[in-house]
């Protein structure tokens, strides 16, 4: 369970987020919507430690992130390339992840079939380092990182920009078996309103850093409010 308190970050007269409370149970499929600067990255860079509050608090089953690293065991994210190492083949790449987490090689070469068809035949034996592939074949290297260690929390930022249709199609998909198998929580924050209706239990609208409206999102009952809220802007 991920509870927040009165987590408060602002840049110069901006504020990037102002959440009095917002509890995340294990195994919600959490999406964030929001228009631009509504607070999702902000949020999620707070809940990777990679940016710290102005005041509040985050813990993650009762550990703040910022004072104990047991979390990054069991958290897969992908925010941005920044999350790669663009010298290395994806080959490479999530042998590297393999290597620092004592997964064998051989059961990473195994996990990595579950993402044949995500990766269209184009991630796969290129030969090429990351920063050589295109900005959607670096995205799905990111996702397939996020979640190769089978991380019972996963926070993806934007997965579905830079992804042709079928691979748009094909991510859902994943991430619906992977919370199908596993239970993880996921959090993810898309532009995207309908993918993230397809695949979320539960949405979560941000305004200007703030939560406006936190629905469930049961067969997709929470898309006649989002798309109401949308057409108004």
């Amino acid at each position: 369970m991920i509870t927040i308190c009165n987590l408060k970050k602002q840049f110069g007269e901006t504020t990037a987020c102002d959440i009095p409370s917002l509890i995340i149970n294990d195994g919600d499929v959490l999406g964030l919507v929001g228009n631009n600067g509504a607070g999702k990255t902000t949020l999620f860079r707070m809940l990777l430690d990679l940016l710290k509050p102005d005041s509040g608090s985050i813990l993650m089953d009762g550990i703040n992130p910022a004072s104990n690293e047991e979390w990054k065991e069991v958290t897969g994210a992908h925010l941005d390339e920044g999350f790669l190492i663009d010298y290395l083949t994806p080959e490479e790449y999530f042998a590297f992840i393999g290597k620092i987490s004592c997964i064998d090689q051989s059961l990473i070469e195994e996990r990595l079939k579950a993402f044949e068809k995500f990766s269209g035949g184009e991630v796969f034996g290129k030969k090429k380092l990351i920063r050589n592939l295109s900005a959607g074949n670096r995205q799905k290297v990111g996702i397939i990182a996020a979640l190769l260690r089978n991380p019972k929390l996963v926070i993806l930022d934007e997965p579905f920009n830079f992804l042709d249709p079928s691979s748009q199609s094909h991510l859902k998909t994943l991430l619906t078996d992977y919370h199908q198998q596993t239970g993880a929580t996921i959090l993810i924050s898309s532009h995207n309103l309908q993918h993230t209706i397809d695949i979320s239990s539960r949405i979560t609208l941000l305004e200007k850093g703030r939560i406006i409206k936190d629905l469930q999102n049961e067969a997709g009952s929470s898309k006649e409010e989002l798309t109401d809220y949308f057409e108004g802007k």
